[in-house]
């Protein structure tokens, strides 16, 4: 048995019901009286067992759907924005699970999509970051990138300068210099960078930011 500590006041019409033990649930205003919750009552565990198999594991996989109809995310971000909706972490771990068995939600396939859609204008590093940010695994993103069609760095960085307006003649070394920067920043290793304004100089002489 559990003594129900509290009951706080959702949006959307729900109520997030929290017991003495620390563990909460969301429920809609109109179910409390179903199972007879109010601050203060007793509620018995067979109760918590059929709430918890019987309204909020439907409606946490249902969640978990329209959440990935909406847009592609990754499990740890699906994840997320169930903790976010107050279901409790088996309730989640459960949704999880189903979505992955019909491959709803695939890392893999998501990392793979990622690198693609953004290989025209990101580098290589940057996507890796990037996809680490939203919880895709080391290996996984290493694996996607095996699978996928690596950017064209070089046509990247040319693209890039032609936007800023480089011109080799008229641009100084400390405006080089925070070109340089720039183009590190966007996840361009060094040598890629220098190699990329060497070949737009008019000379032969190399550059170099020792």
């Amino acid at each position: 048995m559990e003594r129900v500590n509290e009951i706080k006041k959702l949006s959307g019409g729900r109520c997030l019901v929290l017991l003495e033990s620390g563990f909460q649930f969301p429920l809609y205003v109109r179910e409390l009286s179903g199972y007879d919750l109010s601050e203060g009552v007793v509620i018995q565990k067979e109760t918590i067992t059929k709430i918890m198999d019987d309204v909020l594991k439907k409606r946490a996989r249902l969640c978990a759907m329209h959440l990935l109809e909406r847009m592609s995310r990754t499990e740890f971000q699906l994840r997320e924005k169930l903790r976010q909706a107050y279901y409790p972490e088996q309730i989640i771990e459960d949704a999880i699970q189903y979505v992955k068995e019909y491959h709803y939600v695939d890392d893999l396939r998501y990392a793979i999509g990622y690198l693609e859609n953004h290989s025209s204008a990101k580098s290589l590093r940057q996507m890796e970051q990037e996809l680490y940010t939203k919880g895709v695994a080391k290996e996984v993103v290493a694996q996607a990138i095996t699978e996928s069609e690596l950017p064209d760095e070089e046509s990247q960085i040319h693209i890039l300068l032609e936007k800023k307006h480089y011109d080799p003649s008229s641009t100084d070394r400390k405006e080089q210099k925070k070109l340089y920067d720039f183009l590190i920043r966007k996840g361009y290793s060094s040598s890629a960078v220098l190699c990329a304004i060497n070949q737009r100089e008019s000379s032969n002489e190399n550059t170099s930011f020792d």
